[in-house]
């Protein structure tokens, strides 16, 4: 009997990792990195505890700190708005839109693994700075870049004023956040409940709203 051969699309199939290894793969980096420090966290070891090969391991990442990158991004991927999300038409809409921007945020920067991302950073300041450097760039820049775009978008409908989105996007978070990361990281604090979640954010937008109010007419 003739032996089938694979097509292009059917090897390029067989090629593509499978999505259960990555991540497995990335859930045992978090925990090397969180009980060895990233610095002591060595490739063989993550591969071990993940039960893949070294080469799997390097097939998928290429590096440790594209593992780090890889578990920082997939978090902030979750604090994007869903692309479904329609545009405000109106101020109101947009407080909704910006409160709802502002709650999953939170809810996802007061989650145990990301707290741990950020304290992993904050120890390895001095040995490891690329750690600090791979949360800035995969995660709080990627996570503020929806909310700029949230606010370019408001702009263009004309429903806040005109000015640099990157400074208000600043702001509002500044406003969103106040002290609470720096006493959740300290542990002088509980994680906020969903109730008072919702409540931070609605007030955080409300206060920026009433900064920056919608163009003036000429």
């Amino acid at each position: 009997m003739p032996v089938k051969k694979q097509s292009k699309q059917d090897r390029g199939a067989d090629a593509r990792p499978d999505k259960s290894v990555r991540a497995r793969v990335l859930r045992a980096a978090m925990q090397t990195f969180m009980e060895r420090g990233y610095t002591e966290s060595s490739t063989l070891a993550i591969a071990t505890r993940a039960k893949v090969s070294k080469r799997e391991l390097y097939v998928l990442f290429g590096s440790k700190e594209a593992m780090l990158a890889a578990c920082i991004t997939e978090r902030a991927e979750r604090m994007r708005l869903p692309r479904e999300v329609p545009p405000a038409r109106t101020r109101e809409e947009f407080a909704k839109l910006l409160a709802h921007f502002g709650a999953l945020s939170l809810r996802e920067i007061c989650q145990p693994p990301v707290l741990a991302v950020f304290r992993l950073a904050i120890s390895e300041a001095t040995r490891s700075p690329e750690v600090a450097r791979t949360l800035d760039t995969a995660g709080r820049q990627s996570s503020h870049s929806s909310l700029n775009g949230v606010l370019a978008q408001a702009q263009a409908a004309g429903l806040i004023e005109k000015g640099k989105v990157e400074e208000m996007a600043e702001e509002f978070m500044g406003l969103l956040w106040g002290d609470l990361i720096l006493s959740l990281l300290l542990r002088v604090r509980e994680a906020p409940s969903a109730r008072e979640i919702d409540r931070r954010a609605e007030n955080a937008a409300g206060a920026w709203l009433r900064m920056h109010g919608p163009p003036a007419t000429t």
